[in-house]
């Protein structure tokens, strides 16, 4: 048999290596992936739903969507049993959508490259500081962490963005704006920047640190001790899928914990597994320990009626 899995293209080798490869051997069968950023992968699945792909993975802005748009099959808990030994904010995401379960969880920071940069990075202020200077880079809107950005910008604003659907976040952005030379919409470009020296900092997934990381080896990275955003990929199965007992399959192994053991030093993704013991060495910039715990959930509840306005409004004011 063949199972279409629909993933990011970051670190395809090692996802190759630690969970595809294995996952075939176990199960006798042949995985395909279809590999992307986040919006190209949902938008190509919301155009076609009778795509070939069985299992999708999306940050949980673009899940929602999907759920919204009835894109997913409801989940069967009983052919997902790994489900009981998720750490509690995953298995509460689960209730409360009924749908994909988390496999990992993420958040942002500060990358830079220290002999670069003309004043020093402690705080999420300090990235909106004119001395910094003018080589930032910061994520699109449609990416993963873009609706952080937004929130974030209302957090420095002091005007949550509940009170004001984020008008006085698109001011704060304003502000950053002479210093923003790229949104960027995939890690890789990222990295590509750094590496040919046009950025100096950047606000970045703790997931990319690694393949920026090998592309200058001198950046470093930094989460705020005041706070961060926690983002937690899912995995969902499409509703015209032909083979849901195999994607079932395929995410209860993604969530086992040798599994997990194995991809979170790997990948450098947080477990949630909560069986799942990390050494301290191996942690690193992972959304695990203290960072996990000052990390906020966004509501995507309040956000995603507010993503069509935004992204207009993001484009004409960063990218134009």
């Amino acid at each position: 048999e063949t199972l279409v899995v629909s993933t990011w293209g970051l670190n395809e080798d090692i996802l190759m290596e630690t969970v595809i490869e294995p996952f075939e051997k176990e199960y006798d069968v042949k995985v395909v992936l279809e590999t992307g950023s986040t919006v190209e992968r949902f938008t190509k699945l919301k155009e076609n739903p009778q795509t070939e792909v069985d299992v999708i993975e999306l940050s949980q802005s673009m899940a929602y969507e999907g759920y919204d748009l009835g894109l997913f099959e409801p989940l069967d808990e009983s052919k997902v049993p790994n489900i009981a030994f998720l750490i509690e904010s995953a298995q509460d995401l689960q209730k409360q959508n009924g749908y994909g379960p988390a496999y990992v969880v993420n958040s942002i920071g500060i990358i830079y490259h220290p002999d670069r940069i003309k004043a020093s990075i402690n705080t999420w202020d300090d990235f909106w500081n004119p001395s910094l200077g003018k080589r930032l880079a910061i994520p699109d809107i449609t990416t993963t962490f873009g609706p952080a950005i937004i929130d974030l910008a209302a957090d420095l604003a002091r005007t949550p963005i509940q009170e004001d659907q984020g008008k006085k976040a698109f001011e704060k952005l304003a502000d950053l704006k002479p210093q923003v030379v790229k949104t960027y919409a995939k890690s890789s470009d990222l990295a590509m920047m750094f590496a040919n020296d046009e950025i100096d900092a950047a606000i970045v997934g703790d997931f990319a640190y690694g393949v920026i990381k090998e592309a200058e080896e001198k950046v470093e990275y930094l989460v705020p001790q005041s706070f961060t955003y926690a983002n937690f990929n899912t995995m969902e199965v499409n509703k015209h899928s032909k083979k849901k007992d195999l994607a079932y399959q395929f995410i209860n192994y993604r969530l086992d914990k040798e599994t997990q053991a194995i991809t979170s030093p790997a990948l450098n993704e947080a477990p949630v597994n909560k069986e799942v013991v990390l050494d301290e060495q191996v942690v690193g910039n992972m959304t695990y320990g203290p960072v996990a715990q000052r990390a906020r959930a966004l509501d995507y509840g309040v956000i995603n009626p507010l993503m069509p306005e935004w992204i207009d409004q993001f484009n004409r004011l960063m990218n134009h």
